[in-house]
């Protein structure tokens, strides 16, 4: 019979060093969740743990251990408390379009002048 081999449990926190690789992390996991806010929350978990959670804590106000819990794929966390960690973290958030857009008859600004005038 042959050595046997071991394996530890993969932890992304681990291979996040860079500012960077923490932004492009989260958002390759947002890209990827499919609207599964568990997905989000565990990166931005891992995003913390690789970061200090304590660090973490102390600049949210909230508990180290409740931070824990709340970005792990058992928790759910308030919208709160994803944007303070965001905020924490020095993540900017960025909105696109999920689909092209159709081009519009009327822009907007005239659409609200027109709106004004009638």
């Amino acid at each position: 019979m042959g050595k046997r081999e071991t394996f530890s449990p993969f932890d992304a926190a681990e291979y996040l060093k860079t500012d960077e690789d923490m932004a492009l992390y989260l958002d390759a996991m947002i890209e990827e969740s499919n609207g599964d806010s568990r997905m989000i929350a565990v990166a931005l978990g891992d995003i913390a743990r690789a970061r200090g959670m304590t660090q973490i804590a102390k600049e949210t106000g909230l508990a180290r251990e409740n931070l824990y819990k709340a970005l792990s794929a058992e928790g759910n966390p308030e919208f709160s408390t994803v944007m303070k960690v965001i905020t924490a973290l020095g993540i900017k958030l960025h909105a696109a379009t999920a689909t092209p857009s159709k081009p519009r008859r009327a822009s907007r600004k005239k659409a609200v002048g027109e709106l004004a005038t009638a």
